[in-house]
């Protein structure tokens, strides 16, 4: 299967596959940050939207704007979340799907220093990146043909609302998404969380080998051959995000590519005021954007 593999890359290599831009993607990552935190209710989660309604009208083939009302899990209000989808070749029943999601935490709760526990985080990491990613998939799949496959760039709201220890805080925007779906579905999704780290290791995440081994190893074992060594083979901590989400109220088989350790194992910038660009990488998101992009364009060669 690996030989098989290799030579399908090779052949790939020679006929041109598109190239990620991961100094693109940073930008992208860097744009988000400048407006701002980006949680639900907040001044920079509005203009956030307006900002990829604007990028992603002229880069797909379709766009699929999905609003909507939930009630705040902890406080009395209620929120307005929005959940677009870029889809190309809508009609084609062979498709995939990659998401991430767009909002940012309201609280630094992770942050060592007390008195910043209460002040919002700008989501450098833990949101833009994976965002970043799919902005440039749009330009990709925009400007380079597909002959057999559809793929959907799900931006997803509302992840990272939830408190620690409890389970259905997390993944609203998602919860929401399975609702009513866009038809036809993908045969499979890939969520892309944190995926910007200047010390990447990606490791297989426990959820995502329980709801599709096989599409782990597969995209795992792309990865190293294509000589990323950041891809592997250690398991690492159990995520509840948006695939564990979708997989819970779908069925459709979803997996994680997370870097949990930002930027190590002695130090972690998640849900700190430290999950800024500065910790981030364009050769990381470089790296995840090419084995993304090489498995589009394989699975469209199959």
């Amino acid at each position: 299967m690996k030989i098989i593999l290799m030579i399908i890359i090779s052949s790939l290599i020679a006929q041109d596959a598109p190239f990620f831009d991961g100094e693109l993607a940073y930008r992208f990552l860097k744009e988000q940050c400048d407006i701002g935190p980006r949680f639900p209710g907040s001044e920079g989660h509005l203009k956030t939207k307006e900002y990829y309604k604007e990028y992603l009208r002229t880069r797909s083939h379709s766009l699929e704007i999905m609003d909507e009302k939930i009630k705040h899990p902890y406080k009395d209000k209620i929120l307005n979340l929005t959940n677009f989808m870029a889809r190309f070749y809508p009609k084609r029943e062979n498709r995939i799907m990659f998401m991430a999601h767009w909002d940012t935490r309201e609280i630094a709760d992770k942050d060592p220093i007390k008195s910043n526990r209460d002040k919002p985080i700008l989501g450098a990491n833990d949101g833009a990146s994976g965002i970043a990613i799919l902005m440039v998939l749009a330009e990709i799949l925009n400007n380079n043909p597909l002959n057999k496959i559809g793929v959907d760039l799900l931006f997803l709201d509302g992840e990272d609302m939830g408190e620690a220890g409890d389970l259905s805080g997390f993944g609203l925007g998602t919860l929401e998404f399975t609702k009513d779906m866009p038809m036809p579905l993908p045969k499979y999704a890939i969520c892309l969380d944190m995926v910007a780290d200047a010390e990447p290791s990606f490791k297989m995440e426990p959820f995502s080998l329980q709801q599709a081994p096989w599409l782990v190893y597969k995209v795992w074992n792309l990865a190293n051959s294509l000589g990323y060594s950041e891809f592997n083979s250690k398991i690492g901590n159990a995520v509840y995000d948006d695939h564990r989400v979708l997989y819970l109220n779908s069925g459709i088989p979803s997996i994680d590519i997370i870097d949990f350790e930002y930027p190590n194992a002695d130090t972690n910038y998640w849900h700190t005021l430290d999950d800024t660009p500065e910790n981030c990488s364009a050769r990381t998101l470089g790296i995840v954007g090419d084995v993304v992009t090489t498995l589009i364009f394989i699975e469209d060669n199959e």
